[in-house]
């Protein structure tokens, strides 16, 4: 009933675009990393409308075989602020049309009246003991995207098998029911109600669980610049700064409020670095601000950068962050916990191809750490379960600057992070110290662990599929590389396929996840190098960190021959010039 992406297949099918028609519809939408997303548009494969209400009606069917008492516990649905003239699709709407299937067969939404960051929705979940949630974001990604993430009644995303058996459910429910492109439904069903103002007094209520220092926050003189990157962030950043008892950071006002365009960034992610926090440098260096926290559309992760003594700006990466919170997170336990606390009921967490900071911190204090697959819908339901059997979890993170700090919510979470920045620094002011600063201290007591991540972007799917069979046939059928130019490889772990040279029984200990492409290969010098499939966007990504041991204080030395492997990785098994690869553009 959406007459604009009607006319898009109209319009295909009159001009003979036969191939770009089967592209759009004889392939369904599946659940990546971070649950649907695709371009907006008309087609199967693409967020539309009718793909919306399709997808909602085979969560509904499964809700209904999971729970009795799904109706009456309700369903959360919350949306970011992406939009499409061309196909007439926005956030808002494609939440009204979720909701208006589940409203049509009774159930109880809890609708969000306005935007609202991604973590509400999981928070919300378990708040209101729903028995599971939508949010329609595409968080960082481009402006033509969108998609559909879906948490389960634990507050995490979907995993598996419930992502495989929804699936299952969407195909066999593909007509929309009477009552499902009734978008008007939100405003007229007595089943409908706004969580807005309970879940966000809670939420803010909850943060102040992990905010330590309040007395030095309102006294604090140190100024911060925020900029949402013409999301949802704003207001929301805003109150928590107040929860914090700061001043409120200083909003970059081009890009204060929403705009689906996100005209003055060539790409609405703060993980790009400074190319895309030029409006917010430049504003704190006019205010006097040292340090800027940087929420993407979505305000789920956080960017952070900080002024040096030069007059430069550091922009921290994930894995820097990582180390940060971890040491912060740790000292706060330490400093609150009762006397009989036990340091090895404590766990911290991160995905794979993270920095392994977190297990050198581990190792020395005591504490334990976990990894998990890449995807903070992995994280999340570990925790839960971790939080089940009566362990405390402090702090989890992925290396694309997603950051959960206590277990409020759990998923990444922005807000939360951008404020337990703002603490550390203020605390760090106290002891005359910068964040970078304390970063080296941080590396010199657990070890530098330094490292690089970055992409190629590859748009041809049966390259991409070459690329990684060949090295799973590399030295012959079924025979994975044994070095890397002049780099020997000490063991592959092969999470596609399920492989790990390094257990006794060749079985990788991580879940194998067949639906996506990663290998990853520990070398003799201790560096430690995973190549992947992007679960969201066309790319080929690539992670490699050298670990050293406290007292191996040479940076340089580190960093040069860390470069040096990454040089050989992309030239024995990447082949860029080869395989037709675009770099990552600088």
């Amino acid at each position: 009933q959406n007459q604009k992406t009607k006319e898009q297949i109209e319009t295909l099918l009159q001009d003979g675009k036969h191939r770009e028609l089967r592209e759009r519809l004889c392939c369904r939408l599946s659940f990546g990393t971070a649950g649907l997303r695709s371009a907006m548009g008309a087609g199967f494969c693409y967020i539309n409308d009718l793909t919306v209400i399709q997808s909602t009606q085979g969560i509904y069917k499964y809700l209904e075989r999971n729970f009795a008492d799904f109706k009456q516990r309700g369903f959360v649905v919350g949306y970011d602020t992406r939009g499409q003239v061309t196909s007439n699709c926005s956030s808002k709407k494609l939440a009204k049309l979720t909701a208006a299937v589940l409203l049509a067969k009774d159930v109880l939404v809890y609708f969000f009246s306005t935007y609202v960051p991604t973590p509400f929705v999981p928070y919300a979940v378990q708040q209101l003991r729903a028995v599971a949630g939508v949010m329609i974001t595409a968080s960082h990604n481009r402006k033509e995207d969108n998609g559909y993430k879906v948490y389960w009644e634990n507050g995490a995303q979907i995993t598996s098998p419930h992502d495989k058996e929804i699936i299952k459910c969407i195909e066999e429910c593909v007509e929309p029911w009477s009552g499902s492109w009734n978008e008007n439904l939100v405003d007229t069903s007595p089943l409908r109600q706004d969580p807005l103002k309970k879940i966000c007094d809670s939420y803010m209520e909850d943060l102040t669980k992990i905010c330590y220092h309040r007395e030095l926050n309102v006294q604090s003189t140190l100024k911060f610049v925020h900029t949402s990157f013409h999301g949802v962030g704003h207001d929301y950043v805003q109150l928590a700064f107040k929860a914090f008892g700061f001043q409120p950071p200083i909003p970059v006002p081009e890009q204060k409020d929403p705009d689906p365009d996100f005209s003055t960034v060539k790409c609405p992610n703060p993980e790009e670095g400074e190319s895309v926090l030029e409006l917010s440098l430049r504003l704190a260096e006019k205010e006097g601000a040292k340090v800027v926290v940087a929420t993407d559309p979505d305000a789920d992760r956080l960017a952070v950068a900080e002024q040096q003594e030069n007059g430069c700006w550091k922009v921290f990466t994930g894995n820097e962050l990582a180390a940060l919170f971890g040491w912060w997170m740790f000292s706060c336990w330490k400093e609150n916990c009762s006397q009989d606390a036990d340091v090895r009921n404590v766990y911290m967490l991160a995905t794979t191809v993270s920095s392994k900071i977190l297990r050198a911190i581990a190792l020395k204090e005591g504490f334990h750490f976990e990894e998990t697959l890449p995807g903070f819908k992995w994280i999340g339901s570990r925790v839960k379960n971790l939080l089940d059997n009566g362990k405390e979890v402090l702090f989890a993170f992925e290396e694309s600057i997603g950051f959960m700090c206590g277990t409020s919510v759990l998923d990444k979470d922005g807000v939360s992070a951008a404020v337990v920045i703002a603490e550390m620094a203020t605390y760090l002011q106290g002891q005359g110290l910068t964040l970078a600063q304390k970063l080296v201290d941080v590396y010199e007591m657990y070890g530098y662990h330094i490292s690089k991540t970055s992409y190629f972007l590859c748009y041809d799917p049966a390259t991409i599929k070459r690329i990684f069979e060949r090295l799973r046939n590399f030295d012959g059928p079924q025979l994975y590389p044994k070095c890397c130019g002049a780099y020997s490889i000490l063991h592959v772990r092969d999470i596609t396929t399920g492989y790990d040279s390094s257990q006794l029984n060749h079985k990788s200990v991580l879940p194998v996840s067949k639906s996506s492409q990663m290998i990853t290969f520990t070398f003799q010098n201790g560096c430690v190098a995973t190549l992947r499939t992007s679960g969201t966007e066309p790319k080929i990504k690539y992670y490699a960190e050298m670990c050293a041991l406290p007292g191996q204080s040479d940076r340089s030395v580190l960093e040069e021959e860390l470069q040096k492997l990454i040089e050989a990785l992309i030239e024995n098994f990447l082949e860029p010039a080869k395989n037709g690869l675009t770099w990552r553009s600088a």
